[in-house]
């Protein structure tokens, strides 16, 4: 039976309402009424179009409920850009899909400033107290998604001077609102695109203030920046600018000194595609797998690009990490091919040991040996387990041992972190996961980043030229999570992160009973600038310095209680 609109509504409704439904999915529910309400005060035409009530519910949902809880209900017809923008990505030619608008912020607090300023001036004339509320509207419209409490946690604060002078006060207050531009992209939803999205705004010369990365459930971004740096008002030539430069960046050819093209083909059998992968070789160098000697067991890990399975070669355990062929494109075969490049040749025992590969599509795989106790990763947030003293110095030493050859090699990882840091039956920690690594070009020195954002080096976030120092920078982050079993900046979204990493110099805290050397290292390993961070040797050697005094300090408590013990038990024998 047909229903129409009311009872599509209503039904929802009841859905909603179930007490099987969680807060989040509540709250999403009562931020889409609210929106649709205000939509419908507005009289915009698209609120009037059949089946559009279903259409905006159904945008909602795309999205998480993070979407929800922070856009502003004030701002319904924003939401109608978001929708129209994701629908506008959908085709190919128009990704990435963006707008334009110019927005007022206002530093936190100056609301309440305001307020209390208002509330002192309440015997002014009725046309003064009409100025002070058009004012207090500002001239532009507000964010999306306003100032977060985790974007104040950076270190945007507000003004807080004492003024007797409301007049002034009030003046001062508007002095310090900006006008800044918002930009909403969306395209596919895909961290290189993301990157490449950040560093044109940087290109163009503009400042990320405030930035909001929304993920849909059928791969498509949503990519919200609120940016200072324009010197127009207006919104047209921003437009223009970021129009021409989205051409070139698709106009571009793919390459290691150049960011790839913004659209992607994921289609099956695309012709560009060869029917194997090249992968420089030499007689002696033989690594290429027969797949019908591969055994499959259980599917251990899946992500949008491949999956990750147990399973057996010539009668050893193994990981086998298959790409998904319907995935499969241009730059991902660059990726899978560098890879195994670089695995190839390397043999340390605190890196995985390759063991070879399957280069002819469909079947796209790298067989690695099998490492039965996880990744560190699983162990400190998943498992909840923790590591003591000793064992994180210890952890920390495998890792450096690993760094320290690969950049001996002149290989920088570019992706180091606890997820790629693999452990095997005996808790030997091995460097995984050679995905996005490059072997140094002669230089020294590299540019386009890639990595994860919450263990970036500030430069590579930037897309400044880079070295192997990067790694050392993502070693520090790793050693502070070992030592306090928590995600660098959780209460951030990770491009929040990224942008207070290289604005405000942000780093996490590190707990007061830590270990003073290794506070030291730690803030060394973090330093701003790269060159003023010690190498992956220097930092092995400090490791070893620092193991050796912690297990002195224990030896020392030790000897203490036996002492203690014995004076007691002369004390109890006196008696």
């Amino acid at each position: 039976m047909a229903m129409d609109d009311n009872e599509s509504c209503g039904s929802r409704t009841v859905e909603t309402a179930s007490s099987k439904q969680s807060r989040h999915e509540r709250q999403r529910f009562e931020v889409y009424t609210e929106v649709l309400s205000r939509l419908q005060d507005l009289d915009r035409q698209e609120v009037k179009l059949p089946g559009f009530e279903d259409q905006l519910w159904h945008h909602f949902n795309r999205l998480p409920a993070r979407y929800a809880m922070d856009v502003n209900v004030e701002r319904a017809e924003d939401v109608l850009t978001h929708k129209r923008l994701l629908l506008l990505a959908e085709d190919p030619d128009n990704r990435p899909a963006f707008d334009v608008r110019l927005v007022q912020v206002h530093p936190s607090g100056a609301e309440n400033d305001l307020d209390s300023a208002h509330s002192d001036s309440l015997m002014r004339e009725d046309a003064q107290s009409h100025t002070f509320e058009s004012n207090r509207r500002g001239i532009h419209p507000p964010p999306t998604f306003g100032s977060s409490s985790n974007l104040e946690a950076l270190g945007v604060q507000s003004s807080g001077a004492h003024v007797d002078d409301v007049e002034r006060d009030i003046n001062s207050i508007f002095q310090t609102s900006r006008p800044m531009h918002e930009i909403t992209f969306s395209t596919v939803d895909k961290p290189k695109l993301l990157s490449q999205l950040t560093s044109l705004l940087s290109d163009i010369g503009l400042n990320i203030e405030e930035a909001h990365a929304f993920s849909t459930t059928d791969g498509f971004s949503l990519d919200v920046f609120v940016v200072a740096g324009w010197p127009y008002e207006e919104t047209e030539l921003l437009k223009s600018k970021l129009q021409k430069e989205i051409k070139m960046a698709k106009e571009q050819p793919s390459s290691e000194q150049h960011v790839p093209p913004m659209t992607e083909n994921y289609e099956r059998g695309n012709p560009s595609i060869s029917e194997y992968v090249k992968i420089p070789t030499d007689e002696i160098d033989v690594w290429e797998i027969d797949p019908r000697q591969l055994r499959f067991g259980n599917r251990i890990a899946s992500g949008a690009f491949g999956d990750l399975y147990k399973g057996t070669y010539c009668s050893q355990e193994v990981a086998i990490k298959v790409l998904k062929p319907e995935r499969v494109n241009i730059d991902m075969l660059k990726e899978f091919s560098q890879e195994v490049f670089i695995m190839r040749k390397i043999r340390h025992k605190n890196v995985v040991q390759f063991l070879g590969a399957c280069t002819k599509p469909p079947n796209l795989c790298i067989v690695t040996e099998f490492m039965c106790k996880g990744s560190v990763h699983s162990f400190l947030h998943k498992q909840k387990s923790t590591f003591k003293l000793s064992t994180i110095i210890r952890v920390a030493m495998d890792v450096s041992k690993g760094m320290n050859y690969l950049h001996q090699n002149n290989i920088i990882h570019r992706d180091l972190k606890t997820a790629n840091l693999l452990m095997d039956e005996h808790e030997v920690v091995k460097v995984a996961d050679f995905g996005v690594s490059r072997v140094v070009s002669q230089t020294g020195v590299m540019t386009a980043e890639t990595g994860t954002y919450r263990w970036m080096a500030p430069e590579v976030i930037e897309h400044k030229l880079y070295d192997h120092k990067a790694d050392v920078f993502s070693f520090g982050i790793v050693l502070w999570e070992l030592l306090t079993r928590e995600i660098p900046y959780s209460d951030l979204t990770p491009l929040q992160a990224a942008i207070g990493v290289v604005q405000q110099g942000l780093r996490p805290a590190i707990p007061k009973r830590t270990h003073p050397k290794l506070v030291e290292l730690l803030e060394k390993c973090w330093q701003q600038d790269p060159t003023h961070r010690p190498n992956f040797s220097q930092i092995l050697e400090n490791l070893q310095r620092i193991a050796k005094e912690v297990v002195d300090e224990v030896e020392d408590r030790q000897k203490d209680k036996s002492i203690g013990g014995f004076f007691s038990s002369l004390r109890k024998g006196h008696h």
